[in-house]
């Protein structure tokens, strides 16, 4: 979670246009008054924090809400006498597999070696759930595909949220975009839970994909907080939020056995960030460069006033508010996210980036999701997989204080990809099930090995200019030139 994002900072930054203002010369230093971890910054910390619970149960949502219980054929109804041609309809037993089912003769003396289609259905267990997608609309044998398919829109719009919320979180502002994913979050949710066929679910689960707003409070608390908090926030408060949701979601489904009410009950901590708008404030970082000083201004007196201290009489020296106003007005050019292919430094990292996000993503996905193939009590499994992801988080905390981030990813993800290669060591009788942990690892592996392009940012300010990013760890890199553009 770390490296996806801190990869959404870098692609959401190619967006945003400014000059060298106070806000770009040096933020941190002008609002340091402030403190790290006074009152206003605790206050945003457990807030923003608690807005990654709703993320945190919605990617895994699928493991109870289209889980697959045990099935079989149904039986044809005892009064049957006609089949669909009109003739004597004949016994059947249980077949080879679930999908089909024995012909019995007619006369009733044995056992044909035919088979037929469910033709009646089938009949499901109910001894884990009381109904999932996949007994309500027999998402079974040749409608199976449906499952997965509906797991791949959801992240289908998830990989379109993060482009897009964070293209319109640059325009719109931070918070905007933060609150109005959080209710497409909490009505997608809900209206899933009415959904009439299997069609409507795979585009409200689209929709649901995209309303992930994980990326938006993570930089809106980022570009809120100061270094050091920032830190806290990012490593601690936010990710951990995120596995507590994780840990909420097989408590919730213990309790709650029907998919619908599951979903119901997925809004409901949606729903309760809403009146936070009244609280949460707009990014001053992102005000400063829309040229919204006063504003900017606003958010920071009002911190200091929570943190009952003093604020300067002048936060923002007033010419270089001047000097941001005229150069905003004279430079129109709009950039895009194409624009960072011709700066060599936002590139190299973004790409690197984007590869360690894609290949995070993929094995935490990747195994989490599979909680409900293992054996054992599915959700001790999924309960478990969540606190062993917040004691991951607590244990990087330190490490990635006290050593360089590069080497703490690389680890880390090493770590990862050779337990999962380990895989083969699991005793015969199910080593067909070996090779996705495989590839698993594989990605993994690589990861790891190309986070050590990336350079250290430990201890290093939060960058506002493209100019400011740093080269990754190559022999050929160049540096940039001082006259670049200036971008944020």
């Amino acid at each position: 979670m770390l490296v996806c994002s801190r990869m959404e900072l870098y692609a959401t930054v190619v967006c945003e246009v400014m000059a060298e203002t106070a806000a770009s010369k040096d933020y941190d230093a002008l609002t340091s008054f402030l403190g790290d971890y006074g009152c206003f910054q605790i206050l945003m910390m457990v807030l923003l924090s608690l807005s990654a619970v709703p993320p945190g149960y919605m990617g895994v949502l699928a493991v109870f809400v289209a889980d697959t219980p045990g099935y079989r054929c149904r039986a044809p109804p005892l009064n049957s006498t006609l089949n669909d041609s009109g003739s004597s309809s004949s016994a059947t037993t249980p077949g080879p597999d679930s999908c089909s089912r024995y012909r019995l003769s007619c006369n009733g003396t044995g056992v044909s070696n035919d088979t037929e289609t469910c033709a009646h259905g089938w009949d499901y267990s109910t001894d884990v759930y009381i109904n999932t997608i996949v007994t309500e609309w027999d998402l079974v044998c040749d409608n199976a595909w449906k499952v997965p398919m509906s797991t791949s829109l959801f992240f289908l719009g998830f990989l379109a949220g993060c482009a897009g919320n964070g293209h319109a979180s640059d325009r719109f502002g931070r918070k905007k975009v933060f609150f109005l994913t959080t209710i497409l979050h909490a009505l997608t949710a809900l209206l899933q839970a009415a959904s009439v066929n299997w069609i409507m679910f795979a585009i409200l689960n689209l929709l649901r994909g995209y309303s992930q707003n994980y990326s938006v409070s993570h930089i809106l608390g980022s570009e809120l907080l100061g270094k050091s908090s920032r830190v806290t926030f990012c490593l601690i408060g936010h990710c951990i939020g995120y596995a507590v949701g994780y840990a909420m979601l097989p408590l919730l489904a213990y309790f709650i056995r029907s998919w619908r009410m599951l979903q119901v009950a997925s809004a409901i901590p949606s729903l309760l960030l809403l009146p936070l708008w009244w609280v949460i404030p707009e990014s001053p970082r992102w005000l400063l460069h829309q040229g919204h000083v006063e504003e900017a201004e606003h958010v920071i007196r009002n911190a200091a006033k929570i943190n009952k201290i003093s604020a300067p009489d002048v936060i923002f020296n007033s010419e270089d508010c001047l000097e941001f106003k005229k150069v905003k007005g004279e430079n129109q050019r709009k950039y895009s996210y194409m624009d960072f292919m011709h700066i060599p430094n936002l590139r190299n990292t973004v790409i690197v980036g984007f590869f360690l996000c894609v290949s995070v993503n993929i094995v935490f996905y990747g195994m989490s999701l599979n909680t409900s193939n293992l054996t054992g009590n599915i959700y001790l499994n999924c309960f478990t997989s969540a606190v062993i992801e917040i004691v991951a988080y607590v244990a990087n905390w330190p490490l990635i204080k006290w050593f360089p981030r590069p080497t703490v990813i690389c680890c880390t993800m090493m770590f990862s990809g050779v337990m999962l290669m380990f895989i083969q060591l699991v005793p015969e009788g199910i080593h067909f099930k070996a090779l996705p942990f495989l590839i698993l690892g594989l990605f993994s592996i690589v990861a790891a090995a190309s986070s050590m392009l990336l350079p250290d940012t430990r201890n290093s300010k939060l960058p506002d200019l493209i100019s400011q990013t740093r080269p990754i760890r190559s022999c050929c890199s160049q540096k940039e030139s001082g006259n670049e553009t200036t971008m944020v």
